[in-house]
């Protein structure tokens, strides 16, 4: 059985202009954990009025009845128009503030970790900011023999994060400005796999809950059968807003023929509404 209770805000800290990090403590939470591993372990909060959403476990603290839970929030400014539940809430979060929490229970089953590289020599860690904090999560987590890249597209340059990394793990920022929303990321992606800077195709087959690992497709195709081809040994996790996934999909799996059992693809959210965090 999983934890399903209410835990109460320990601390909340304004990160930077795009993220608040909430503490979140409780009685429960003696009971958090999973066997091995937490990498980018999905939890999900539930917000005033019975709002619920998904998010990454940033970081765990203490143990038995003084276990943390450490969230980061994507938050917005007013120009953004309707900020949705959570971020309104994130915005005003302090001590005491309760919420619903729905997590893994030490011992029992509840899925919600989609980083499985296997044997891969190689690893590929892309998103926006949606998903800074899964891609924050795995990068502390991964053994020191770990070799690869991360790209992580931010709104605003105070956005970057000093993170633990293996030494073979290069780390790329790309804060985006007043540029398009994933030009940034998908561009820098395309030239770390030699694919250079192709024209921006209009995605007009985007699945708004894109959703594909090696065990799952949201789209219902078969993923345990691939061409076999392998791309130096590459593990890809893609994950954040569904076009920019979508067509970073295209191009490894249809373009470079990179086998689907050697990938992650997740669509966390689709422009025009709201982020799920």
């Amino acid at each position: 059985m999983m934890i399903d209770d209410e835990v109460a805000v320990v601390r909340a800290e304004r990160l930077s202009p795009s993220f608040v990090r909430v503490e979140l403590g409780g009685p429960c939470l003696a009971d958090f954990g999973v066997d091995g591993p937490l990498y980018d372990q999905r939890i999900k909060l539930v917000f005033p009025g019975d709002q619920r959403r998904t998010y990454t476990v940033r970081d765990v603290r203490g143990e038995g009845a003084a276990t943390r839970l450490v969230v980061d929030l994507v938050v917005h400014d007013d120009a953004h128009g309707d900020l949705g539940p959570a971020c309104r809430w994130a915005r005003g979060a302090a001590a005491g503030d309760r919420l619903g929490l729905l997590a893994p229970r030490r011992g029992a089953a509840f899925g919600g970790i989609e980083f499985d590289p296997g044997t891969a020599r190689r690893l590929l860690l892309a998103g926006d900011e949606t998903a800074l904090p899964a891609i924050a999560a795995i990068l502390e987590q991964l053994p020191g023999s770990a070799t690869g890249a991360a790209f992580v597209e931010v709104p605003h340059p105070d956005d970057v994060q000093a993170i633990r990394h293996p030494a073979g793990m290069e780390v790329c920022w790309l804060p985006r400005g007043d540029e398009p929303h994933g030009d940034r990321l998908r561009a820098a992606v395309l030239d770390h796999l030699g694919v250079g800077r192709a024209p921006v195709e209009e995605e007009t087959e985007i699945d708004p809950d894109l959703w594909e690992t090696p065990t799952y497709s949201s789209s219902g195709e078969d993923v345990g059968v691939g061409p076999g081809r392998r791309l130096l040994d590459l593990y890809a996790w893609i994950a954040g807003e569904s076009a920019v996934v979508t067509g970073l999909r295209r191009v490894l799996v249809r373009e470079l023929g990179v086998d689907r059992r050697q990938v992650a693809f997740m669509g966390y959210w689709r422009r025009g509404t709201a982020m799920k965090g």
